[in-house]
């Protein structure tokens, strides 16, 4: 796909668009709304053991070395992460997780919205 043929409404133009925008350092990781290892929005996969990350902290709490479990209110177009153990694991590393899923929530239910629609 080129520049002038990419959708960024789809998900695939949108993993198209991100990807060259990562690469070409206009899009921060953080900030995606897809994932490109699992080829969907990031609200369908954050739950994926390999949306975790010790060092960087994203979906991990460091006081006691958990994983955060995940939620996705796909009505209210929620996602909440929280430490089984203490209840608590956030960072701003997690805060930038939620904050990507939220929105790759609206941009897909849109999305939707707009093939029910047409």
């Amino acid at each position: 796909m080129n520049a002038t043929t990419t959708n960024p409404w789809t998900l695939s133009g949108r993993l198209a668009w991100e990807d060259r925008a990562e690469d070409a350092g206009r899009l921060a990781p953080d900030d995606r709304l897809t994932c490109h290892v699992h080829g969907r929005w990031i609200h369908e996969c954050v739950a994926s053991p390999l949306h975790v990350s010790q060092v960087t902290r994203h979906r991990w709490c460091r006081d006691c070395s958990a994983q955060l479990t995940v939620a996705i209110d796909q009505l209210g177009r929620t996602v909440t992460m929280a430490c089984p153990r203490c209840g608590d694991g956030h960072s701003p590393a997690t805060g930038r997780l939620i904050t990507a899923c939220q929105a790759s929530l609206t941009l897909a239910h849109t999305r939707q919205r707009q093939l029910v629609a047409a």
